[in-house]
Formats: structure tokens, sequence, C-alpha cells
């Protein structure tokens, strides 16, 4: 039952922020004003993947385009700068509910960490400016692995750091990557539905369709 577990470790781009359609849109509106073309398939394979991936992919889409080797490191600060970079309002975006979900976990006794692909300052920024940072007793970024996520070794440094066996703790995730990730570190997985981007979810143990749906399922 989950009322015998003890914490729940958080995804948060298209968990608690609607950030992988922003960041997405704008890959989209750089690579197709710079000519250079990149089918449907291939820009869902961005959402839910990491940094590390994501510059890996825009470097072999660009080299493949026009036959010039780019790094895909400036690539991607060209398309931060593009969303606004560090002047964007990640709050504008944060997705419905979050803030009085984690809250209502809390107060029931819940342990909140945070598991990311991101990189750790781009975490924090997102969770001061969407007023939810004390909620989490735990912050671990993927810049930190040398595996990301569909590896497990993010959910496995997160546990460890609870101090408490995966059979104690949920995931809550969205991408494919991230569900992989957290049921290969043996965790229960709670998936924020998303249908935008070619997900399956099939791996996860439930699924809602908003945040707040967390409160009704560890319930039980």
């Amino acid at each position: 039952m989950l009322t015998d577990k003890k914490a729940i470790i958080f995804d948060m781009d298209g968990v608690l922020v609607d950030s992988e359609r922003v960041y997405q849109d704008a890959i989209r509106t750089y690579f197709t004003a710079h000519g250079i073309p990149v089918t449907d398939e291939e820009y869902n394979i961005i959402a839910g993947a990491s940094g590390q991936d994501s510059r890996r992919m825009f470097s072999e889409w660009w080299e493949r385009a026009t036959g010039e080797k780019r790094s895909g490191r400036e690539i991607d600060h060209e398309v931060f700068i593009e969303i606004g970079g560090e002047t964007f309002d990640y709050a504008t975006i944060r997705n419905p509910g979050v803030p009085e979900t984690l809250a209502a976990l809390k107060q029931q006794g819940w342990r909140l960490a945070l598991a990311s692909s991101s990189p750790k300052d781009n975490i924090v920024q997102v969770l001061e400016q969407c007023g939810i940072k004390d909620c989490f007793e735990l912050l671990v970024s993927g810049e930190d692995f040398h595996q990301s996520k569909p590896d497990p070794a993010i959910y496995l440094h997160a546990i460890d750091e609870l101090g408490l066996p995966a059979e104690d703790c949920i995931a809550v995730e969205d991408s494919d990557y991230g569900i992989t990730a957290a049921k290969r570190a043996g965790l229960t997985v709670i998936a924020k539905r998303e249908e935008r981007f070619n997900f399956t979810q099939e791996g996860a143990d439930y699924l809602v369709d908003e945040i707040p749906g967390i409160l009704d399922v560890v319930k039980g």
C-alpha cells in the first residue's frame, strides 16, 4: 500500500513546471530559423532527455544539415537566451496545484525530494521562482552523474541520501526516460499524464491528470 511508504521524489521539468513545452518550442523556432530540418520524432526525443543528450543531438542535427561541426553547448546556450535566459520567470509556467499539493503532502508527513536531469543552478532558480524550494529536503541534479535517465543512478543516489529503501519511495515523473529510471531503481511510479510528446508512460504504476491527483493516489 502507498500509505506505508515514506518519501516522494519528484522530477521537475514537465512535472512541477511546463518547461518541456517552452523549451521544445524554442528549439523548433531556433532550428527552423537556421534552415535545419528536424523531424517531429526527433524533437520529441528531446523531451525528458538530459542536457548532455540534448546538446549531443543539437550538434548532430547541425552537422547533418550543414556538414559543419558545431558545439551543442553553444546551440543550447543560444536557445536558452531565446527563451529569456536567467530572466525567464518559471512561476508563469508552474503546473496547476503544485504548491498546494506539496504543502498538503508535507502536512501529511511525507518526506519530499527532487531528482532532475537539469543543472543544479537551474533547479534552484525554478524552485525559488515557484516558491516551493523549502518543500524539499533533498535536491539531486543529473549533472552530478555520468549517466542520465533512463539510467537509475540519480534515483539510487536520492534514496541513499534519504536513508530509505526503494520500496519506501515513490517517484513522480512524466517522461519515459524518467519512468524507466525510477522503475529500474525499484520505486513505485506515479506519472503525470502527458500526451504532447509521444510518451507511452506504460511503465508507470499510476497515472494522474494533474499534480493534485497525487493526493488521491497516496491515500490508497
